[in-house]
């Protein structure tokens, strides 16, 4: 019972700590491009995620060094582990919503998709999303380690596959942390509100069902495993292409990204990108996510087990309708620039199929 009771609680505690690190390790400040509700300023962060991901590691390194904690106990109390989350996540989502004034719909719609769009805390130096991904990212890559250890306790090694598979993990954590400032320029800023969607989503959905099927070695091929990482690293060049050309082209339209200088359409008061990633289609990047995912999949070296298939099928149930409520969003907002827009950049998410 005691096992089960410190396993429910050990995310409720590792999140306490990944939020005393984020408030009181050094930071950077920076403005965004979403602006307060009702001031018009552009809201600013603090920002310091590699920071707290880097110093996390060393303490789940430390403390199973000097034998405090061994270091696959996440992964042996992995299912009173996601209870724990899972419950947390839901008092999170009834936090964040419950006092706060409703949005005119439904309270299921409410609570699922939140009240507030851009709720910050202690002055700004937590702001509720940034702290959820930063949740969610450090969480998933302890759980990683965690596996790994387990993995090669009981088969005595680590195949390459899952190497491959762990390294692509953590490089997507890394690289997300590595650029929180031009992620505030996502659709996740300035169209979603805080609910049990994003919530629930960060504390118990993305560090726990993105883990690694514990099989042994399928002895997959190496030239295989190099066709994956070549097909992570293609779904990585367009996502974080994509972001990196938009964040640019928001901050200094004049700007070339990678040589590309920016082409728009504009009605002389708004203008959009249609070259480059932005030109291939309307949201390249979520192909980028999608591709990713399915990399990471692969490399497992399983791909009759279903359970490894989740992570690039939660993108998919993510991003599809995600794209057709942010083209609705952007119909409504620019008007027949759109129309002009969606003539020059015919294509969604894949390029010449949809």
């Amino acid at each position: 019972m005691m096992i089960q009771v410190l396993g429910f609680f050990t995310p409720w505690i590792i999140y306490a700590l990944i939020t005393f690190l984020h408030y009181f390790l050094p930071g950077r400040w920076v403005t965004g491009y979403v602006k307060h509700s009702e001031t018009g300023e552009l809201l600013k962060y603090r920002l310091n995620g590699r920071l707290v991901l880097i110093t996390s590691v060393i303490l789940w390194f430390l403390t199973g060094y000097l034998g405090l904690v061994a270091y696959d106990w996440l992964y042996e109390i992995r299912w009173y582990s996601l209870a724990g989350a899972f419950v947390f996540g839901l008092a999170f989502s009834f936090w964040i919503v419950l006092p706060y004034p409703t949005t005119g719909k439904s309270l299921v719609s409410d609570i699922f998709l939140g009240r507030l769009e851009n709720p910050q805390f202690k002055n700004g130096r937590i702001d509720a999303k940034m702290w959820l991904y930063l949740i969610g990212a450090v969480m998933l890559e302890l759980n990683i380690l965690s596996f790994l250890a387990h993995h090669y306790a009981e088969f005595g090694t680590i195949s390459p596959g899952l190497l491959l598979c762990a390294s692509m993990l953590t490089y997507f954590i890394v690289d997300y942390l590595s650029f929180e400032k031009v992620h505030l320029y996502t659709y996740d800023f300035f169209a979603e509100r805080v609910g049990f969607k994003l919530g629930w989503g960060c504390l118990a959905f993305y560090p726990y069902f993105y883990l690694i099927a514990n099989l042994p070695d399928p002895n997959t091929t190496v030239w295989l495993l190099m066709c994956y990482a070549l097909l992570f690293l293609l779904g990585w060049t367009l996502a974080r292409g994509a972001n990196m050309q938009k964040y640019y082209f928001k901050t200094d339209p004049q700007k070339s990204f990678l040589g590309i200088k920016p082409e728009t359409v504009s009605d002389g008061n708004k203008t959009l990108l249609v070259n480059g990633f932005w030109g291939l289609s309307r949201h390249i990047n979520y192909l980028g996510e999608i591709l990713m995912g399915t990399a990471i999949a692969l490399s497992v070296g399983y791909p009759e087990v279903l359970w490894v298939w989740l992570y690039p099928l939660y993108y998919v149930a993510l991003l599809l309708p995600r794209q057709i409520d942010d083209d609705k969003r952007c119909a409504s907002k620019y008007g027949e620039l759109w129309q002009v827009y969606i003539k020059k950049v015919t294509y969604r998410i894949i390029p010449y199929l949809y």
